[in-house]
């Protein structure tokens, strides 16, 4: 199935270029405000931006000409939900900050930031940038909940970070053509890169520098395990340590070992939810939970909605009907099909 891009430009009006660029980052990126030099060399502000969807990852093109902008307590408040925004220079040169730290991004650099922090940007020449949003509760399922605070500068030359960048130019070519469970497959991968980049040189400590190399064992233990009823006692038998080691290690992203295993369930639940025409309950049975009401409860708490309404909301998506309202809080899923106009219609 082929899978349309969504498009916004603004219209060329100099009066309206300031709103027009605000509400295009507030639909594809997050709430900003911004302002526009009068000044401006070469005249005439102009941006565009495309997106496509890695399930519930949102991958955005985008270009403008200089430009800044600020997220404060007011742009924090009227973003729903949390999100790791990953930003990667294409062209052009942009300073980037967020808490103490500040970088300049020249081309092939990339920075991850924070939605729940005050953060600002400035352009300094015509810019062309790659966004990726991550909700929060996507990358839980791969990191715990605290691989980050604040904005974290990843450094091109590492590479790591090429093998993402590089991933995510493949991956935006490749987007269209793929069926859902090559999307599925591609979302997690961008996640595992993502979080192999930022623990690569790029001083975030790895799960609190927590025994990086052993938790990733435990991690893959677990994906292996999934269909089990794995606890603590038996990561601790099978990789010699004690369960308060075990305990110690997960407790430094802000999980249990419960938590963790849960996570993965429903996210491999809502895979299947989406693949398949199975039983919710067989599927809520499969992964875990004998009780299909209390996994309708967990899977609405993470997701936004029952299984059986995302599931409805899946299966319309890949036949051409209404998208799916992914759980992106924020960054609304426009409809169907290329748009090409100025920002205001666009928002549809």
């Amino acid at each position: 199935m082929e899978r349309d891009e969504e498009f916004w430009t603004t219209s060329g009006e100099a009066d309206a270029a300031t709103d027009e660029w605000r509400d295009m980052l507030s639909v594809t990126h997050l709430p900003w405000t911004v302002s526009i030099p009068v000044d401006a060399d070469p005249p005439g502000f102009t941006a565009s931006a495309r997106r496509w969807w890695i399930d519930d990852l949102a991958l955005v093109d985008c270009e403008c000409g200089p430009c800044s902008g600020t997220r404060t307590r007011r742009e924090l408040a009227r973003t729903e939900g949390e999100f790791v925004v990953v930003l990667i220079t294409l062209a052009g040169q942009e300073t980037v900050a967020q808490n103490d730290a500040e970088a300049c991004l020249q081309p092939g650099d990339a920075v991850a930031w924070d939605s729940t922090r005050p953060a600002r940007f400035a352009v300094w020449e015509p810019l062309a940038k790659r966004s990726l949003l991550i909700p929060r509760a996507a990358l839980e399922e791969v990191s715990g909940r605290a691989p980050m605070s604040g904005g974290v500068r990843l450094d091109g030359g590492n590479p790591a970070t090429r093998l993402l960048t590089s991933y995510l130019d493949t991956l935006r070519t490749s987007l269209p053509e793929l069926d859902q469970g090559a999307i599925s497959a591609a979302r997690n991968a961008t996640l595992e890169l993502f979080i192999g980049a930022l623990r690569s040189g790029s001083g975030v400590p790895a799960t609190s520098m927590a025994q990086p190399a052993l938790r990733a064992q435990m991690d893959r233990y677990i994906e292996r395990h999934l269909l089990d009823a794995v606890t603590a006692q038996d990561l601790a038998a099978a990789h010699g340590v004690s369960v308060r080691t075990v305990n110690r290690i997960f407790n430094a992203t802000g999980q249990t070992v419960g938590e963790v295993i849960r996570v993965r369930r429903l996210a491999r639940a809502r895979e299947e939810l989406t693949e398949s025409d199975r039983p919710i309950s067989a599927i809520a049975h499969r992964w875990g939970f004998s009780d299909t009401s209390h996994f309708s409860r967990s899977f609405k708490a993470r997701y936004g909605a029952s299984p059986s309404d995302y599931r409805t909301a899946a299966h319309l998506d890949r036949t051409g009907g209404a998208p799916v309202q992914r759980p992106v809080a924020a960054v609304h899923r426009a409809g169907p099909g290329r748009r090409e106009t100025g920002i205001t219609a666009a928002q549809g």
